[in-house]
């Protein structure tokens, strides 16, 4: 427990929360808020202590709760947290509860073991958190060509006994990003039973051939998180025509996130959109990726040393037989490519390691960073790549 300013206590979730808890987030966000953080909370995966509230006496007034997930990054599995279903009471606005509860959020999110945090969340807000805009959302766009349902598909809601099914499908979509995030197997249970979003799956022959998430006709239908087996033609055009079905003849949207939508689709528009990123420990995310970082140096530059700054502080890379054996931490480093390193601003790290545009693509868009003179294997390091999230909620 920790006490706050005014009589204020932060402390973990109990079950007689539950019904404050979901009256908060229903008013301050969406009905179906409820619903979902009572699905995590009472989830074998979940659990009331992976939700914190502040409450004034026995009133809850604020609250958000982080979920478990993994980034994957050029096959490595990164422990990862997501922090959700946040909401203060209009009251005590102002008081800095967020904040608290970012805190208590990241202080757990290091005891699970996270070494990064992903979230969604409102504009700008969450970068007073540390958090770094770094991977691009896709964008809703417009369906313009609805195709028929095919012969012999059918589309209905998913289920539990599909979960199996419809991972497998995404799994085969998220192998060609450098970059993933599966849904945990508690997001999937949740997810299969919410009211928020449906989960449907495409059938043909008694085979699931294509799964996708839908939003409620009544908040207007949007088609997300869309995958498909082999060529993937009937399975778009099943998911799309159920879709247009839902719609009742009025437009809807979909996301393509992987090239499968889009002869269907309005053009793209210009869009910043971004998931956020927050990494806490630099250096502890980089000795836990030295296979990725070996593979990536292999044939550059034999056993030097590699020195990257972030200016307030650095880390060096040990090589022994071309392989990074350690990630050593140091202080802060204004002169970097004296000693042949890179210097990279440290609320850029999140873009260096996950973003689309790699070391180079960031120098030319921040003065702030460079790739010193050893641009070859800084490059080589720090790449761009791909990415494809599948969070809690459809963004």
């Amino acid at each position: 427990m920790v006490e706050l300013p005014g009589g204020l206590l932060l402390r973990a979730a109990r079950r007689a929360d539950l019904d404050q808890i979901g009256a908060l987030l229903a008013a301050r966000g969406a009905p179906a808020d409820a619903e979902d953080h009572r699905l995590v909370v009472e989830d074998a995966d979940g659990g009331f202590d992976a939700c914190g509230v502040v409450v004034d006496g026995d009133r809850v007034v604020s609250t958000a709760t982080l979920l478990d997930e993994t980034v994957v990054l050029a096959g490595r599995p990164v422990p990862a947290g997501q922090v959700e279903l946040v909401a203060t009471d209009r009251e005590y606005e102002g008081r800095g509860l967020v904040r608290a509860l970012m805190g208590w959020a990241h202080e757990r999110s290091a005891g699970r073991g996270h070494l990064v945090q992903v979230m969604i969340g409102i504009p700008y807000f969450y970068r007073q958190f540390g958090y770094q805009y770094t991977m691009p959302i896709a964008q809703r766009r417009a369906v313009l060509d609805v195709p028929a349902m095919p012969d012999g598909c059918t589309v209905r809601v998913a289920g539990p006994d599909d979960i199996a099914a419809m991972a497998r499908l995404q799994d085969a979509v998220q192998r060609r990003h450098d970059v993933s995030m599966p849904h945990s197997p508690m997001c999937w249970r949740a997810l299969v039973a919410r009211s928020g979003s449906t989960q449907v799956v495409a059938e043909r022959a008694g085979a699931v051939i294509g799964t996708a998430r839908v939003t409620p006709p009544h908040e207007g239908v949007v088609v997300g998180e869309v995958a498909v087996a082999g060529d993937g033609g009937a399975g778009v055009a099943a998911l799309l025509a159920h879709a247009a079905g839902l719609a009742g003849g009025a437009p809807f949207e979909a996301k393509d996130r992987a090239g499968l939508l889009a002869a269907h689709l309005a053009p793209a528009r210009p869009d910043a959109a971004d998931y956020y990123v927050r990494v806490p420990d630099v250096a502890a995310l980089l000795r836990h990726l030295r296979p990725v970082l070996s593979a990536r140096l292999a044939g550059h530059d034999g056993d030097a040393d590699v020195v990257v700054s972030f200016f307030r502080h650095h880390v060096r890379l040990h090589r022994t037989d071309g392989a990074v054996t350690d990630v050593a931490a140091g202080g802060p480093m204004q002169g970097p490519a004296a000693l042949g390193g890179a210097g990279v601003a440290p609320d850029l790290v999140g873009p260096l390691l996950f973003g689309p545009h790699g070391i180079d693509g960031l120098a030319a868009r921040h003065a702030d960073v460079y790739p010193g003179p050893r641009a070859a294997l800084m490059r080589a390091l720090f790449p761009p790549v791909t990415s494809d999230l599948l969070t809690f909620y459809l963004p």
